[in-house]
């Protein structure tokens, strides 16, 4: 997980509310998720500035996207929160 300098300013509550809507994010639909992969969402929570979290695949070495993001022995998952001011 990589947690970006603008998610680590924000106090240890609000780190935590952000991490747990993440976890349980399930808002899903045709117009955020147009190719059913669940891999991008964008969280809003009261008082904290809109969070994009997003999840990307990458070769073994973490140089190259993966030439299959479905097998996990030459996949490596990289999830990505960040506050959408530093999109």
């Amino acid at each position: 997980m990589l947690v970006t300098e603008g998610m680590q300013a924000l106090s240890n509550a609000d780190r935590a509310r952000v991490i747990e809507a993440v976890q349980t994010f399930s808002a899903f639909t045709g117009d955020n998720d147009p190719h059913g992969e669940h891999d991008f969402g964008a969280i809003d929570l009261p008082g904290v500035e809109r969070v994009f979290w997003k999840i990307d695949y990458y070769d073994p070495s973490f140089e190259f996207g993966s030439e299959d993001p479905a097998d996990p022995k030459i996949t490596r998952r990289v999830l990505t929160i960040m506050l959408a001011s530093e999109y």
